[in-house]
């Protein structure tokens, strides 16, 4: 008995069968014509969906149209398969006759023919087609408009998908006294996304509200998207409260909210989920769990924790995973290990070009821009195509280590050869390289130049430049341009009070003083934080409160006369108070970093690398100090402040002191 029933217990072999029946083996055709109908459209519309589903895309058109070469006529159930595997090709050409011929058989006003064609038109790019297909449905449902917003969202236009979100609530208002259709959760899930992309927090609580009022609460996919939709808007603890009050959880649930932790800089928080995750969940973790919190880790520059996951991740066997293996590199670069970083990037047997990059960034990071640019030669030479944010890494690379012409040259290349314009973040690179190197004025006549409108971040380089080079004119012009665009933080009033101390303008530094005052600005506390033995150990400046503050003021008193042997004279510059040298010297003695590396030291072996992260740039006194500790102790000094790495080694830098 030949069979069209699609869930015939016979239909896996009728699609082997039919993948060969062009075959000249006689028993295969015999076997084809045996089990399948080649007369019946329904045995057709059988292969065509199986083959569909099966991800066999290819062979699914093939199907399609060697009916049609039958002269079989199609009916409302052959097309939506046939023009979902048109989409799932992106292959417009066969597309657009697949729809031809939904034309010339009436089946264009069928709603899941319709919604197909409209899939298919927006995975190809195709939005106006697509928009055209939808506007001549004469009664759409719930899935046409749920295709249409998908695919506005496909083609990065959010703001058009809820706005047809509101049309399809007007719609829905009539069809309901109908009874003809209503929202479900599917078309939620896609509004939901739109609002994602467009970051207003009123309209994702409106949205929530309107999930809360329909009874979508308890969805899972709905709540999944609803704690990427606040964390894009920046609330952070609306997507906690949504997950709180979730019924169920799946490992999206747990990585999405994570990841949003970990994402704001909220390390700890992502870090504490991940256990809870571990303690009280009986879910199966996954890669992307992983590189979230392995990204949390490298915020936190938690290094002995770094290394406990990358434990967890060769026992998982993924660290072939490219995404897993880049957040490795990441995290090790970012806890102040470059080397551990290229040891993973050499174990892994497939790269992207974020891998690359991640790469490329770690050693600039750390001041080593030759690494940098010839890791950048490989990736090309491996025929790997740079992206903005590659270009973005090589030019900082080249602006830690001062390499100028090297950032020229690229900062040209990125549009002429990869046809790639400099945005705000490379003309910041440049900015800053040009302006490190003392050369204020080209760096302020490229931010006239610009062929796009300069943000904090370029004027803000352009005030650290003023500072390093002592340039009040010009960072006063700065200042002002800052004070309009980025009036509440108080990092350029302090920049520019410095650059009025050090030309001993000390009355304007008052102004500044008075000013911040007035405004209710505060400086951010200087902290330095140390990892010992999986704990985090924070430094205040003068601090008082740590365990052992008592015997490390009195290590730096004794490490004082051997530091004074090897040329140590304090850097009074660095202290902003208009007071006498004495009193400066003691103030520069108790800053945050001096403290931390005092602790490393004392409760380290030798040859034991210290680590340290600082919150702010670390001063040119505690600089200085540093160099000569790591000398004296004979130990390797790491710190991360907030611009880059610096590996203290034998009484110098990494950095070259041209930070």
């Amino acid at each position: 008995m030949k069979t069209s029933c699609l869930n015939s217990p016979i239909t896996a072999i009728s699609l082997r069968i039919y993948r060969q029946h062009f075959s000249t083996n006689p028993n295969i055709a015999t076997l084809f014509n045996k089990y399948v109908d080649r007369s019946q459209v329904s045995s057709w519309n059988t292969i065509i969906a199986e083959l569909a589903r099966s991800g066999d895309s290819v062979e699914a058109l093939r199907a399609f149209w060697s009916m049609r070469r039958l002269s079989l006529k199609p009916d409302r159930s052959t097309f939506p398969c046939a023009i979902k595997s048109c989409s799932a090709l992106s292959d417009l050409q066969s597309g657009r006759q697949a729809h031809q011929q939904a034309l010339i058989f009436g089946y264009e006003s069928d709603l899941f023919v319709s919604s197909a064609l409209i899939d298919m038109y927006s995975k190809c790019g195709e939005l106006v087609d697509a928009r055209t297909m939808f506007d001549e449905i004469p009664h759409r449902n719930v899935v046409s408009f749920t295709s249409m917003i998908t695919g506005y969202m496909q083609n990065g236009n959010a703001h058009e998908a809820l706005l047809l979100f509101k049309e399809l609530l007007l719609e829905d208002g009539e069809s309901k006294a109908e009874g003809d259709f209503s929202l479900d959760s599917v078309s939620m899930v896609s509004v939901l996304s739109a609002c994602s992309r467009v970051s207003v927090k009123v309209v994702t609580e409106g949205v929530h509200g309107f999930c809360l009022k329909s009874g979508f609460q308890e969805d899972l996919g709905v709540g999944n998207t609803l704690i990427d939709a606040y964390a894009k808007c920046g609330q952070v603890g609306l997507s906690r409260t949504v997950f709180n009050v979730m019924t169920e959880r799946d490992v999206i649930s747990w990585n999405s909210m994570i990841a949003v932790y970990a994402q704001n800089g909220l390390s700890k928080e992502a870090l504490e989920l991940f256990y809870e995750l571990l303690r009280g969940s009986n879910m199966t973790f996954n890669a992307v769990t992983m590189s979230a919190v392995l990204l949390a880790c490298a915020h936190l520059g938690t290094l002995q924790l770094g290394k406990g996951i990358h434990s967890q991740v060769v026992r998982m066997r993924m660290e072939d995973n490219v995404f897993v293996g880049t957040s490795l590199i990441d995290m090790y670069c970012k806890c102040g290990r470059v080397r551990m970083a290229r040891g993973a990037f050499d174990r892994m047997k497939a790269k992207n070009v974020k891998t690359w990059t991640a790469l490329i960034a770690g050693y600039g990071m750390h001041g080593h821009a030759h690494e940098a640019l010839q890791v950048f030669y490989e990736m090309r030479k491996a025929g790997v195509r740079p992206t903005y944010i590659t270009f973005v890494t090589v030019l900082a690379a080249c602006s830690h280590a001062g390499l100028l012409e090297e950032g020229w040259r690229w900062f040209k290349c990125m549009n002429h050869e990869y046809n790639i314009k400099p945005g705000v973040e490379h003309y910041g690179c440049m900015v800053d390289l040009l302006g490190r190197a003392g050369f204020l004025k080209d760096a302020y006549d490229l931010i006239k130049k610009m062929e796009v409108e300069p943000d904090f971040v370029i004027w803000g380089a352009l005030l650290s430049a003023c500072r390093v080079h002592k340039n009040v004119e010009l960072g006063e012009i700065t200042a002002r341009k800052l004070f309009q665009l980025d009036p509440n933080n108080c990092g350029y009033y302090v920049l520019l009070s410095n650059i009025y101390a050090d030309a001993g303008m000390w009355e304007n530094v008052e102004k500044m003083r008075v000013l911040m005052k007035n405004r209710g600005l505060a400086k951010p506390p200087g902290f330095s934080l140390v990892e010992l033995r999986g704990r985090i150990h924070v430094f205040l400046v003068g601090d008082t409160e740590h365990p052992q503050h008592e015997k490390i003021y009195k290590y730096l008193e004794k490490l004082s006369p051997r530091l004074q042997q090897v040329g140590y004279v304090p850097n009074t510059e660095s202290v902003l108070h208009d007071v006498d040298d004495e009193e400066k010297e003691m103030f520069l003695r108790v800053h945050s970093e001096k403290l931390a590396v005092a602790f490393g030291v004392m409760n380290t072996v030798p040859g034991m690398t210290v680590q340290i992260i600082k919150n702010l740039r670390v001063c040119s006194d505690c600089h200085t100090v540093i160099k000569l500790i790591s000398k004296i102790v004979d130990q390797e000094i790491v710190v991360r402040d907030s611009k880059r790495f610096h590996h203290f080694k034998n009484g110098s830098c990494s950095c070259g002191d041209y930070w």
